[in-house]
């Protein structure tokens, strides 16, 4: 009877299962069970020892030149001590003291035990199916070994049952549960099992293969990253600006301190009369425009027979302090003229990225309030806001406490770019952060040669006093949509006097600037719009070249719907890009064309005096 209760016991056959695969793991050390046990393999014992050796001096190094914080207790391969630590977790939420519910999970969670261990204790050859599936467990040695199918699923329930717990607390206003919600997946993220090398198979399988050399590597990765203070995500020496990416022939034709103004070549005998001037975000480089010539919109832009300028912020240093957002709507400006009077036409074609593109409503609005409108000919959004009441996860950083924290990190009148780059890694935790700690730092894998990647980790630096107001007044009190709640180089800002033509670019699946966010400039400008909802997020839903065959976009050509779901249930989906939708557009506004000869081409000549070849020095500096 005894022996009968002990098997029905969850833990007790979560702690067998796990003494079996110890030994397992452990047999190439201990010899087979089959007579006397064998002596350790010098050979074998020497690399262990060896790679053992190296971690600790590769540890001992870095505490030497650097503050190391205390390291986080132990954490066992053992089920129940890894339940045990989560379960501290769950206690720390606000909602914890609901014994009800506290109770529920509890025996929710013996009912799940008993459920997978009871189909692992067949005999059947087949994998168990298990209840809750996840990606970050595919790998089946998650569930043919039993201790870890127990593991993640019961990781898997718990967090399922919080999340359902934050959804159901009473008296919290809707940000402040949308906040909690946020911190409650952040936390589950880095709780997942899977990324502690004691608590997945994948990493211990390969841990006792190489004998420890994954780890040492993974070591040499992550003692690199503290050092830089920066998550690592492709191979930093396998692209160089101006060489393999950021390739497209153009020439720096004009710079402030603030921008550089890049030129393209032309690469057809005439060109569309209206040039083309694009304004990407500062917060990141602008060659993710331009990354290589598969996969660049400048390129293909110059393609179709446009002249494009594109302006290459520069990366903000102490020099930047009194930046603010008067000095980029007036750059923006001030661009429009340059180009305007250097090619001697009345009017740009201006397409505006992310914050570049909320930059953008500002100058057409002060345009028009000045009576000059008229020397933009079209604007194109690529997912850019106005109106943020609905402006994604990013809300849960715009709090009176949270906007203290942001200040007490500025540094000479500047927010380090790192401090960026690991918000938006936060938005996708499991993919941009616990991915690469699991591949990287714990199986001690190269890193890949990605360009995107590389893009994504060349970080720019911010001007705290346009950052700290561009998140009080247009993300926390969202005023850019209030008539003249917010004025810029002494002009009121009110984007209903913006009648130019619009081409607004969603992206389905973008979590920076959701399509629910970028739908609504439809609802302030006076103009015409044509609103196009593209396949994927922020960055492939507009980096989808023609020829790459991928994704979709979907267009309504009723221009009496009102709503993002109406559009959603009246739109045609269009296989591919939308690129080659977007040039017929610019075409349709004006299709005349001239040479390509004179300053239409940059630097042929002694009589246009150029600054350097693209990509320019601005985009090169840290």
């Amino acid at each position: 009877m005894a022996e009968e209760t002990r098997r029905d016991d969850p833990f007790t056959a979560m702690l067998e299962a796990q003494m079996k695969l110890a030994h397992g793991m452990a047999q190439p050390m201990i010899g087979g069970t089959d007579g006397p046990a064998k002596l350790p393999d010098p050979e074998e014992m020497r690399e262990w020892a060896e790679n053992a050796g190296k971690l600790q001096a590769m540890w001992l190094e870095f505490q030497g030149n650097h503050a190391v914080p205390q390291a986080a207790p132990e954490l066992s391969g053992d089920p129940a001590r890894w339940f045990a630590l989560v379960e501290n977790w769950t206690k720390s939420l606000p909602f914890a003291a609901d014994m009800e519910a506290q109770q529920k999970l509890w025996q929710d969670s013996v009912a799940l035990w008993q459920s997978v261990w009871a189909g692992m204790s067949g005999d059947t050859g087949e994998q168990p199916d298990l209840p809750r599936k996840d990606r970050r467990f595919a790998d089946e040695r998650w569930r043919t070994q039993p201790a870890f199918a127990l593991i993640h699923q019961t990781y898997l329930l718990l967090v399922e049952r919080v999340e359902a717990m934050v959804d159901e607390l009473q008296g919290l206003t809707p940000d402040k549960r949308e906040q909690l919600k946020f911190a409650t997946k952040a936390m589950a993220d880095a709780l997942s099992p899977a990324n502690f090398a004691a608590t997945n198979p994948v990493v211990l399988e390969r841990t006792m293969a190489t004998k420890g050399e994954n780890l040492v590597e993974g070591m040499r990765h992550l003692l690199a990253d503290l050092g830089k203070g920066q998550l690592t995500h492709t191979d930093s020496g396998a692209f160089t600006l101006g060489e393999n990416i950021a390739v497209t022939p153009g020439k720096v034709v004009y710079e402030t301190p603030l921008y550089q103004l890049i030129q393209y070549t032309p690469t057809t005998e005439k060109v569309l009369a209206v040039p083309l001037v694009i304004f990407p975000p500062w917060i990141n480089r602008f060659y993710i425009l331009d990354l290589n010539p598969k996969k660049s919109f400048i390129r293909w832009a110059v393609e179709q027979g446009l002249s494009v300028f594109v302006v290459s912020w520069k990366s903000a240093d102490a020099s930047m302090a009194d930046i603010e957002w008067d000095d980029y709507i007036r750059a923006q400006i001030e661009v429009i003229d340059h180009v305007r009077d250097r090619l001697k036409v009345p009017a740009v074609h201006a397409i505006g990225y992310c914050v570049a593109g909320t930059t953008l409503a500002a100058t057409l609005a002060i345009l028009a309030r000045r009576g000059e409108a008229d020397r933009v000919k079209s604007a194109t959004f690529f997912t850019a806001q106005v109106d943020f009441r609905q402006a994604g996860e990013l809300l849960n950083f715009v709090d009176d406490q949270q906007l203290s924290a942001i200040e007490n990190l500025e540094t000479d009148g500047y927010l380090d770019g790192r401090y960026m780059a690991a918000t938006f890694n936060m938005l996708r935790g499991t993919d941009l952060i616990w991915n690469y700690v699991v591949n990287n730092y714990l199986l001690g894998e190269s890193y890949p040669a990605f360009d995107l990647l590389h893009w994504n980790g060349d970080v720019t630096n911010l001007p705290a006093k346009w950052h700290r107001a561009y998140l009080r007044d247009l993300y926390r009190d969202n005023l850019l949509v209030q008539p003249d709640a917010l004025s810029a180089d002494g002009t009121p800002i009110d984007l209903t006097r913006v009648e130019t033509p619009a081409y607004i670019q969603a992206g389905r699946e973008d979590h920076i600037a959701p399509a629910e966010s970028v739908w609504k400039i439809r609802e302030h400008f006076s103009g015409p719009t044509r609103f196009v909802l593209a396949g994927s997020g922020h960055i492939a839903g507009v980096v989808n070249p023609p020829e790459a065959r991928k994704y979709q976009y979907w267009i309504n050509e009723d221009d009496g719907v009102r709503t993002l779901a109406q559009f959603r249930e009246g739109a045609t989906e269009h296989p591919g890009s939308w690129w080659p939708d977007w040039i017929e557009w610019i075409e349709g506004h004006d299709g005349e064309e001239v040479a390509a000869k004179g300053k239409r081409v940059p630097g042929k000549n002694d009589a246009d005096t150029v600054i350097e070849d693209a990509p320019g020095r601005y985009v090169m500096t840290r």
